[in-house]
């Protein structure tokens, strides 16, 4: 959620960089709210005077001996009003926190302007993709014979599903160990277990709740959503929190299934792995100070980027342009796999930082050096998406005679076993 106090000070600057990411702001729905908790705020404040006023007559009659009583009468007057006036202040106030959970984050002076993912800027890449002298396969004919198995995922659970079965099935829990334990040995993050469903409050600290819910499975009967990442209950281990300065940074790691529904994505990348309903991933994510989050950012994008180095996996990274942002994004860069089977670079990772945007949103907070409350900043990102790891894995390492080649950071994850053959 946006700071009320930039729109109130310098709304000018911040309509404009809403502009920048194609964002409409309602500037006249936006005033309306805001002349309207200015005219309770002043009716208020001018019976508090006036009450005030009284209340020194009142004493001043009754040591007199005088009576009294019709200006006691006048002032439970203006009490009565000031006491309407506060829940008028209060329905005012809700229509402006619901007018603003509707409003994205302003991006950084840095982000490239841009529409669509087209206007996105390559900053690097890593690696250099390997020539074949063989006919390439994707990772659905590669894995296929080694136990990826999509007719019984369908027959369970219907599309965008799949099973995994034997060294593939050993492959994929070694991805996540392996990741798991980088970032909580090399990259100091502390691992935690989570819940897989979140309430509805939760789902709206991180985003847009009434926005984004057709992309959640929801519990049936029950205010409870399966989460589309562990970004979602680790995040809001801050919510309705002031964290002592002294505890920041936080940073935690979560290994998690993650369930979405797709909506919006018909039709695309409906052959494979890529994009699912449940999947499993290896989320990072960073509770800092506001002066440290930009470097946090960078840190945690290289604590990424490390995975991929590790694995032998070409990629390359881009600042999404304006117009690609979530909604909640300040700044985000996307790590892209390359995947010989679509001779194209494919997201892997998504590392963004908020800023104080879900934290206004959760009231995160802590108490700087003049003992204020303000928000904290939080970054998060995929230390990586496991199955599309998975999936370069196997269009990477993919032989001529149907194996894979297993990296070499993971072959004591796979007890020796340096490469999956088909039974």
């Amino acid at each position: 959620m946006l700071d009320i106090q930039l729109l109130r000070k310098d709304l000018p600057a911040a309509i404009a960089g809403l502009n920048r990411r194609g964002f409409a702001f309602d500037e006249a729905g936006f005033r309306a709210l805001e002349d309207e908790r200015k005219s309770v705020q002043a009716r208020t404040e001018e019976l508090q005077a006036k009450s005030n006023a009284l209340n020194k007559q009142i004493g001043m009659l009754k040591g007199k001996g005088e009576d009294a009583s019709a200006v006691m009468a006048e002032v439970n007057g203006y009490r009565e009003e000031m006491k309407a006036n506060e829940t008028k202040l209060a329905a005012v106030q809700e229509k402006l926190n619901a007018f603003l959970r509707l409003i994205p984050n302003i991006p950084r002076p840095e982000v490239p302007e841009g529409k669509s993912e087209a206007e996105n800027v390559e900053l690097r890449r890593w690696g250099t993709p390997r020539t074949f002298d063989f006919p390439v396969k994707d990772h659905v004919d590669v894995g296929g014979p080694l136990g990826l198995d999509f007719d019984t995922a369908g027959k369970i659970s219907g599309a965008r599903f799949s099973v995994l079965k034997g060294g593939l099935a050993r492959l994929h829990r070694a991805i996540a160990q392996f990741m798991i334990d980088v970032h909580t040995t090399e990259h100091g993050y502390t691992e935690v277990y989570v819940p897989y469903m979140v309430t509805s409050q939760m789902a709206d600290g991180v985003s847009s709740f009434a926005k984004f819910k057709d992309d959640l499975f929801k519990i049936e009967g029950r205010d409870l959503y399966l989460i589309p990442t562990s970004e979602y209950p680790v995040t809001n281990f801050v919510a309705d929190t002031i964290v002592d300065a002294k505890d920041l940074p936080l940073q935690f790691a979560c290994h998690s299934p993650c369930f979405r529904s797709e909506a919006g994505s018909y039709g695309k990348d409906t052959r494979g792995m890529i994009r699912q309903h449940q999947f499993d991933k290896v989320e990072m994510v960073r509770i800092v100070h506001p002066d440290q989050s930009a470097e946090a950012h960078e840190a945690l994008t290289q604590n990424a980027e490390a995975i991929l180095q590790k694995l032998e996996l070409p990629y390359r990274v881009v600042v999404l342009c304006t117009g690609d942002q979530g909604f909640a994004s300040a700044k985000t860069y996307d790590l892209e796999v390359w995947l010989p089977g679509q001779g194209a670079y494919r997201e892997i990772s998504s590392c963004t930082n908020f800023e104080g945007f879900q934290a206004r949103r959760m009231q995160a907070r802590f108490k700087n050096e003049k003992g204020k409350t303000e928000p904290v900043h939080t970054i998060n990102g995929s230390g990586l998406a496991v199955g599309r790891t998975l999936v370069a894995i196997l269009e990477n390492g993919q032989q001529a005679d149907g194996s894979v080649t297993i990296p070499t950071a993971l072959v004591p994850y796979m007890g020796g076993v340096a490469r999956l053959e088909r039974a």
